[in-house]
């Protein structure tokens, strides 16, 4: 279950990738907490503490299921999953 590290990342994104995504998401923090982003008090946790105007600035992200870190990977790369 290896992470990786994502910069300037809209938050609400990431939030909506991990609503479909078919494992969980964790979004780890530089400050070294770990929440993860299928729970609706998690979400709330990320927007209130990691974010920038809505922006994440730099955090580490790790998908238990492979298939989504392929997704999300596009998703930071591109912009979208296509």
């Amino acid at each position: 279950m290896a992470g990786f590290k994502i910069h300037n990342f809209d938050l609400s994104k990431l939030i909506e990738f991990a609503s479909t995504a078919k494992g969980e998401v964790y979004l780890k923090t530089s400050e070294g907490d770990t929440l993860n982003l299928k729970s609706r008090l998690s979400q709330l946790l990320a927007l209130s503490s990691a974010v920038d105007w809505g922006n994440v600035g730099e955090a580490e992200v790790i998908c238990t299921n492979p298939d989504d870190e392929t997704r999300l990977f596009r998703l930071n790369l591109y912009g979208s999953e296509n």
